[in-house]
């Protein structure tokens, strides 16, 4: 067995095609993601990926929808993401495929 601790991840991206990663894979990336309230975070999309989330506690308004913990949300390739953190939150996303470099940010 291996022990280690999210705090050893990058921004909690623990399985990927990345250092350091549990699982180093380009088929798909897993990460528990910490935001705090009022974080901001900057709108981006993918053109590629599909990201798979679950809220595990928080509460958080993303893609126009209010989020509560216990929510699970899908952002499409094309997507824009710009979420705003009411509370501190905590998210699993599953990103498919892990596609290296497929973040692009949106100008405001």
């Amino acid at each position: 067995m291996k022990i280690g601790k999210i705090s050893d991840t990058t921004r909690g991206w623990m399985i990927g095609n990345f250092e350091p990663s549990l699982l180093k894979t380009d088929l798909f990336e897993v990460a528990v993601l910490l935001h705090t309230k009022g974080q901001i975070w900057p709108a981006h999309y993918h053109k590629v990926a599909t990201e798979y989330n679950l809220l595990i506690s928080g509460s958080m308004y993303v893609c126009g929808e209010e989020l509560r913990t216990g929510d699970t949300f899908i952002i499409e390739p094309g997507e824009i993401a710009e979420p705003t953190f009411h509370e501190d939150c905590t998210i699993m996303c599953v990103k498919v495929p892990g596609a290296a470099g497929d973040k692009y940010l949106v100008k405001s």
